[in-house]
């Protein structure tokens, strides 16, 4: 494990192992990866949407707002519990992670290379130019190999509660939809899932588990939350899976971070302008900068306000006068015609109907069951402008923002279902 000295000033708590596995054996580890994955296809439950092909953090963002919005929208209630899992690929227990290989029927033969793989691992911290003795590994999984993370959503799978439950590989979100003037139970959630994560041999790390309360409950919040007698901070903003969301569901919480995250980049590109091109700089913006502006885009998208729109679209334009300046009469739709990139608004519409065409409309998709029923035949053939799906309805203005989403997709539904 090699450590900068400037790191070294921080929280020592947070440094982690970086592996150096040979490519030869990254690769041997890719073919162990695919065979087990193939096997367990079907096995694993469904709320876990990472390191796996087919779902990615978009998806339980989708889904994770789509219960969030239509709770509220029906006048209840969400306590959302986001778990952090101290260490977590630290923790992996090597006995409970094969009895886990065995668990899901996997051939003894993969079990066997897995024992191989884990057996008489070892590390050794570097310093400058110290360094200390080598340690035997008894526990964990080797960071930055192709195994870890598929192997920990094994381990992790066995965590189940009675609650709502979406998972990205170790990052767990617990969601209770409470109605009106209902007890919360979100404490024996949480005391079941720690009950659980003993038995694994992990822990929950009460110092970065947050909590918030979505809706109306608001105004007479539940008690407390408690992890092993500590108490869980409630926040009214917490960035999941890369995403700020805010407890009113507003969007503003995350266009500032994003657009001051991006901003922040656009330095790099006037440096940059001292010695490259404009198609360099160009490179560098749509490589660099478009992806913190646009991660995510098919959660957010339609939910964003005529202001916040104009705020991440003023980030590109800042960038356009950066690398067109010699330019000194050409406007923002001159220079975005010269580069040949549209503006971020068509991009996010065009992102968000490619992520419908994809992951919703196929009936084997995960998120299809979010789709409204479909009209039936008789109607569809009877009417010149009808659309195969039922237009959602909303009762208030934070949760038609999201469902305009669906509305959205079922708008453009009708050429992919009659056209494809």
């Amino acid at each position: 494990m090699a450590i900068d000295n400037k790191s070294t000033a921080g929280n020592k708590s947070d440094l982690r192992p970086i592996s150096l596995t040979p490519t030869l054996s990254k690769l041997l580890e890719s073919f162990v990866g695919a065979w087990t994955l193939d096997k367990i296809q079907g096995k694993l439950g469904y709320n876990q949407y990472g390191a796996m092909k087919g779902r990615s953090t978009t998806h339980a963002l989708i889904d994770i707002m789509h219960h969030w919005n239509k709770a509220v929208d029906e006048g209840q209630s969400v306590r959302a519990v986001f778990i952090d899992f101290a260490k977590a690929f630290d923790h992996v227990d090597h006995n409970v992670l094969l009895e886990t290989f065995m668990d899901f029927n996997l051939p003894d033969t993969i079990i066997q290379w897995m024992c191989s793989f884990l057996r008489h691992r070892r590390q050794r911290v570097k310093i400058g130019s110290v360094m200390s003795d080598w340690l035997q590994m008894d526990a964990g999984m080797q960071q930055g190999s192709y195994l870890g993370p598929l192997t920990f959503i094994m381990l992790i799978d066995k965590l189940q509660t009675s609650c709502m439950t979406h998972k990205f590989v170790d990052d767990t979100t617990l969601s209770e939809i409470v109605a009106k003037f209902a007890t919360s139970r979100m404490q024996e959630c949480c005391n079941d899932l720690v009950e659980q994560t003993q038995e694994v041999r992990m822990i929950v790390n009460d110092r970065k588990t947050k909590e918030m309360i979505i809706g109306p409950i608001l105004k007479d919040p539940p008690p407390d939350l408690l992890l092993d007698n500590t108490v869980v901070d409630r926040v009214s903003t917490f960035k999941l899976l890369g995403v700020h969301v805010s407890n009113d569901l507003k969007w503003t919480e995350h266009v500032r971070a994003v657009t001051s995250k991006a901003s922040s980049r656009l330095h790099f590109l006037k440096q940059l302008k001292r010695g490259c091109t404009e198609g360099d700089l160009m490179y560098f913006y749509i490589s660099v900068v478009c992806p913190i502006l646009e991660y995510a885009c098919p959660v957010w998208h339609t939910g964003l306000t005529a202001a916040q729109s104009d705020a991440l679209e003023s980030v590109q334009k800042r960038a356009m006068r950066i690398i067109y300046s010699d330019d000194n009469n050409g406007d923002y739709k001159t220079r975005i015609i010269i580069s040949g990139v549209d503006t971020l608004k068509d991009r996010r519409e065009v992102l968000t109907e490619r992520f419908f065409k994809r992951y919703v409309l196929p009936s084997s998709s995960l998120l299809h069951y979010l789709l409204p029923d479909q009209h039936d035949n008789d109607t569809v053939n009877s009417l010149r402008h009808s659309q195969p799906f039922h237009k959602l309805r909303t009762h208030t203005f934070n949760c038609r923002s999201f469902v305009r989403f669906l509305n959205y997709c079922v708008a453009i539904s009708c050429y992919y279902v009659y056209c494809i």
